[in-house]
């Protein structure tokens, strides 16, 4: 399987035309660029969201195009600290122009499954995929893209399924 990095994969936001959906379903990330920031939140610190700045313009950029950034975040209940300060950063995203809505993990429809293998995806325009990768610790190794006709529809049905189900961030109360 071939991996695209995560630069690689937001390339992809400069080739889709309407929308891009995000379906995360871990409860933590370990990603570098938010280690020291994190850090900080746990202690009670004042943050420097400065890492979320090349993100955020992108955001701004192609929303401003008319585009649409989505993402629903299945998470469980009680929520881990991760979730915790995601949570808590979340109004960053969607000042920049992201929607995000939240499924507490014991709300997913009754016999859901999970295409992909149960792995995080951006679906693109409903014809592109990238699947994302991570390994043992829960670094993220990179994105695969995934083409196929049947597994982009699940995708799609599933996406539409978990908009409507998932309660919009300002009125998610953790």
């Amino acid at each position: 399987m071939e991996l695209i990095s995560s630069a690689e994969r937001n390339q992809l936001f400069e080739g889709f035309a309407q929308d891009a959906f995000h379906l995360e379903l871990r409860d933590d990330y370990s990603v570098p660029d938010e280690d020291s920031p994190f850090a900080s939140w746990l202690r009670g610190e004042r943050v420097d969201y400065s890492y979320m700045e090349p993100w955020t313009q992108l955001i701004r950029r192609v929303t401003g195009e008319g585009k649409t950034v989505r993402r629903v975040r299945v998470v469980t209940e009680p929520h881990t600290l991760y979730i915790q300060w995601e949570h808590a950063t979340t109004g960053l995203n969607e000042e920049a122009g992201e929607k995000i809505r939240w499924l507490p993990r014991h709300h997913l429809p009754e016999g859901v499954t999970l295409p992909v293998e149960g792995n995080d995806w951006w679906l693109y325009d409903n014809r592109l995929l990238a699947v994302g990768h991570f390994d043992s610790d829960g670094r993220v190794l990179g994105s695969e893209i995934v083409e196929d006709p049947d597994t982009v529809a699940e995708c799609v049905r599933l996406r539409d399924l978990l908009w409507a189900d998932a309660i919009p961030h300002p009125e998610y109360k953790p």
